[in-house]
Formats: structure tokens, C-alpha cells, sequence
């Protein structure tokens, strides 16, 4: 049940200068008398008439609110003014009528406020102290301790690039490493230049031309399969059949050779801790978690590390011997190895942990691997979603289950639409601007200022793109930029983080290279 106060009647009819609300304005249940948003705290408990409430969230800012006050930064307004209301969990059921007096019977645990609770997540300058303390409360709702747990459990915040935009390296080997996956390894021209450097888990994004300098870039995304550093950086690229960059770079490319990328970046990164690491691909997803491996053995991480690769058959599995010098580095290291398809006359090792068929939660439950740990997936769509499913109801905490995903990243649907279209080129295809290039869905498309924002430009391709409020506040639309300037329509009530830019309220200034 959603609660909404008169009192935040009275303030907002003064601040708008409005005099036309009526009860149930805000969306709310009950329009109450007293329970601010900064004397309620999460997990109090209420009684009104014959039922039992539990306060367990502050209201989710959305665009909806906007369309029902016909103010279109009134999500932004709520957290500012930090009136948002609050939702009730029904514990006890009864009838509940107007007039009935509403009795405070426990108090939460805690005492973290309704309104310090949504400044937590919506708002700058967040208190570590009180999201300790907020993740304590066992009222509180799963969605928002999912998103606080996030925020709890998040690495320390990346360096900035190496270099802003895309910069031409030099291809100085190229290594067949299976059947089906290939590594260049790249190197700044300039002899000045940085000693290259990245995170375990970072990625390159590369600008390719295979249709030469009279057609669009093509941008991809490549796992760094090696922890950056003299020798350069070191990309693993599977063929894929039809695929125009894989095959551009597998039958093109050749030592000597330049390419355009930008530098290091992506927050798929190992987190500090005590739990147990479990590093879990399949097929070329092996090459963030390879890199995190070597991060792992090359600081004699005391901490027990699980390995567990998924791959057709051993002419498909890359990096092997690799794998293989790296654990030894390592005391407390475990080796699994499922093969889906082994080819006859190669018998499974099952000494060495090696397993015939695919990997799930069970399989890994049978294999000892503990569920205390933190999981670092990488693999196809499908896998990594069923295993995060499986892992989950093993026992393990979605906040520990961390995944990378180089694809149109799925996300919740906007409401109203009951499925996803495969995204495409708008229609009319009437853009004149800057180019804006949809990365993970491979799409490049002309801005025109008739789109509003960067989230229209999205939805009329079809791209995958959250969104919660449209108007700033939620960040729910916070994608990454590879590339480019954007200028914002509306001011962001808390700015992105570097190198992010909010969808829903950004239009760009050049052409731009986004992670979507």
C-alpha cells in the first residue's frame, strides 16, 4: 500500500502554486495526516483498524508521476525536497476505513528514515555508515536491498582512461589460441606513449572499418585476455559465422597493421573481500575471467579460487596450458572443466576435475564449489542467465553474482510493451546530426533534435535502454560513453558517474559512441 501525507499536500500546492489536488493526486492508498517522510523509518510497524503494516521503501521514482501532475520534473522535485511517501507491507489483513487513528506499534530496527533511505540511493554524498546500516533492516524491500547491496559491494572506482576517444594502436602479433578463437595483441604507435595498463575484467573497444572509409565505423567490444602492461594489450576474438568484425579481423588483420580503440574501461571488475572467487565462462567468455586469474596469481591472493570453464570440446578450449601455469601460482585453486561435446577417443580426466555436459548450479553444487563465494560470470546470454538462476537457488546472494555481457544488454521493459523488437534504423530515418553509434546492438544512426533526448533515439530503434523517471534522478538510463559530448536538457539532479551519461535527458554535441 502506497502512503502519501497532507501535509506534503500543503507543501506542494504552496511550491506550485496549485490549489486543484485531489486525494490520491500522488498516486497513493491512503492519504494520511502525520507519518512524514522524515520521522517514519524503514521497518516501523502500524496498525489501522484491524490490520498490521510494515513500512519497507520510499516511493520508486518514476516518470509516472510527472504524467499524473502534469509537472515534468516532479520526480526529480519528490527527491529534492525529500517528500517521496512510502510503501506499506500488509502483515496483518483487516478493514481499514477514513478516520481510523493510525497507531505505531514496533519501531524498525536501525532507525534509517523513509527520507534518508531514498536520498541513499537517489542522491550525492552517500553515507557508507547509514547504507551499512540500511542493509540491516530485514523489512526492507528485495528490489531496493538488491540496489543498496550493489552499491555496497561495488569495487573502488576505476581509473580515468588512458586516452579520451579512439586512438590508433599498432598490431604486433596475432596468436591462434583454438579452433575458433584468435588473439591480436595491440601497442600504442608513439614510443612516448604510456606503459599500457588495465583492469582484470576491462575491455577494449575497437572502431573497424571492413567496409573501408566510405562506410560507417563498426565499434565492438573485446575482453582483454591478459592484464595490460609492456607488451601491450592482448584481445581474444571468436570467429562468429557472418560476423562482420570477427571476420574482418581474423581474415584481414595482420601484424603491422592499425587499428582505432578506446582505451580500457568497464566495471566488470574483481571485488576486495575474504569470500571465495569463483571465475565461471563459457566459450570466449573465458577472456575477462582469464584476466582476472592472472590478477589473482600474480598477487598470491590468499583467497580460495574456483575456476570453472565451459567448451564444446578440447579443440575449442583456448588458453589451456595457461589456465593451467596460473593456478599452480595459486594454494588455494580448484579446476573444473565441463565439456559439452567431447570428441571421441579423448577421454574426460575426471582426476583433474574435467565433467561431461554443460555447467548449472547443480553441477557445481555437486562439485563442492561453495555458495558463499563471489561469482564472476562471463559466457552467452542464455547461459549466464539460467546459471545466475541456478546459482541463486543454491543459496548464493544475487549481490554476489557479478556478469559481463557484450551483447544488446536485455533490461525490465518499459511499461506497456509486451515484448522486444530487434533493433533497426528509425523510421522515417530522418536524422541529419551527429552520428550516434549503439555499440552492443550495432546500430549507427543520425540525431535529430525532433527525438527530445538519447532514450527517444533508443526507443525509435528499438535499442535496449532502461529508464525509470525520464526526468534525471533514478539513473536507471546511465549507459556508458565510449566516445563523444552530449549536453543535457535537463539538469541531472546528481551527475553521472565519469564517462556516463543519463539517456533520458542528454542530446549530443558530436558524434558518440554509446555502450548500448
Amino acid at each position: 500500500m502506497f502512503v502519501y501525507q497532507l501535509d506534503s499536500y500543503r507543501y506542494w500546492a504552496e511550491h506550485l502554486g496549485r490549489d486543484d489536488f485531489e486525494p490520491g493526486q500522488f498516486g497513493e492508498n491512503f492519504t494520511v495526516e502525520g507519518l512524514s517522510d522524515e520521522e517514519v523509518c524503514i521497518g516501523d510497524r502500524y496498525r489501522i483498524g484491524e490490520a498490521i503494516f510494515e513500512v519497507t521503501q520510499p516511493r520508486v521514482t518514476c516518470f509516472r508521476i510527472g504524467i499524473r501532475m502534469n509537472v515534468a520534473d516532479m520526480p526529480s522535485l519528490l527527491v529534492a525536497h525529500r517528500r517521496p511517501g512510502f510503501y506499506l507491507r500488509v502483515l496483518v489483513e483487516g478493514r481499514v476505513q477514513n478516520g481510523q487513528l493510525i497507531e505505531r506499534v514496533a519501531l524498525g530496527p536501525e532507525r534509517v528514515s523513509v527520507a534518508d533511505c531514498d536520498a541513499l540511493l537517489y542522491l550525492p554524498d552517500k553515507s557508507e555508515q547509514t547504507l551499512r546500516r540500511v542493509l540491516r533492516v530485514p523489512a526492507l524491500s528485495a528490489g531496493w536491498r538488491d540496489s543498496f547491496a550493489t552499491l555496497s559491494s561495488a569495487p573502488t572506482s576505476a581509473p580515468a582512461p588512458a586516452w579520451e576517444g579512439f586512438q590508433p594502436l599498432e598490431v604486433v602479433a596475432v596468436q591462434p589460441e583454438s579452433d575458433t578463437i584468435t588473439s591480436f595483441l595491440l601497442c600504442p604507435l608513439a614510443a612516448d606513449a604510456p606503459t599500457p595498463r588495465s583492469e582484470a575484467g576491462q575491455y577494449l573497444a575497437l572502431s573497424l572499418l571492413p567496409g573501408g572509409d566510405t562506410e560507417a565505423p563498426v565499434i565492438r567490444s573485446y575482453s582483454l585476455s591478459r592484464l595490460a602492461g609492456p607488451q601491450g594489450y592482448r584481445i581474444s576474438v571468436r570467429r562468429l559465422p557472418g560476423g562482420r568484425a570477427s571476420g574482418f579481423l581474423h581474415d584481414q588483420l595482420c601484424e603491422g597493421d592499425r587499428v582505432m580503440a578506446a582505451a580500457p574501461r568497464g566495471d566488470f571488475r574483481l571485488h576486495i573481500g575474504e569470500r571465495p572467487v569463483v571465475l565461471l565462462s563459457v566459450g570466449v567468455g573465458i577472456t575477462p575471467v582469464l584476466a582476472m586469474l592472472e590478477a589473482l596469481a600474480g598477487g598470491a591472493d590468499p583467497r580460495e579460487v574456483w575456476w570453472v570453464h565451459g567448451a564444446r570440446d578440447r579443440s575449442e578450449q583456448a588458453f589451456a596450458a595457461e589456465v593451467d601455469e596460473l593456478l599452480a601460482r595459486l594454494p588455494r585453486s580448484h579446476r573444473l572443466v565441463s565439456y559439452s561435446r567431447p570428441e571421441p577417443g579423448h577421454p574426460v580426466a575426471a582426476n583433474r576435475g574435467d565433467l561431461v555436459g554443460r555447467i548449472s548450479g547443480a553441477s557445481l553444487g555437486r562439485a563442492g564449489v561453495p555458495v558463499d563465494a563471489d561469482f564472476y560470470l562471463c559466457g552467452p546470454e542464455p547461459f549466464m542467465d539460467a546459471l545466475a538462476a541456478g546459482i541463486t537457488a543454491e543459496g548464493t546472494p544475487p549481490g554476489q553474482i557479478f556478469t559481463e555481457r557484450f551483447s544488446a544488454r536485455p533490461t525490465p521493459l518499459p511499461p506497456g510493451l509486451a515484448h522486444r523488437s530487434v533493433p533497426h534504423l528509425p523510421d522515417p530515418d530522418r536524422g541529419t546530426g551527429p552520428r550516434v553509434s549503439f555499440t552492443y546492438s550495432n546500430l549507427t544512426v543520425r540525431w535529430d533534435p525532433a527525438y527530445g533526448s538519447l532514450l527517444e533515439l533508443a526507443e525509435a530503434c528499438d535499442v535496449p535502454a532502461r529508464f525509470g523517471c525520464r526526468n534525471g534522478v533514478c539513473h536507471a538510463c546511465a549507459s556508458e560513453v565510449l566516445s563523444g559530448t552530449v549536453t543535457y536538457l535537463t539538469a541531472p539532479l546528481q551527475p553521472p558517474g565519469e564517462r556516463q551519461v543519463l539517456l533520458c535527458c542528454a542530446a549530443p554535441t558530436s558524434d558518440l559512441a554509446l555502450e548500448l
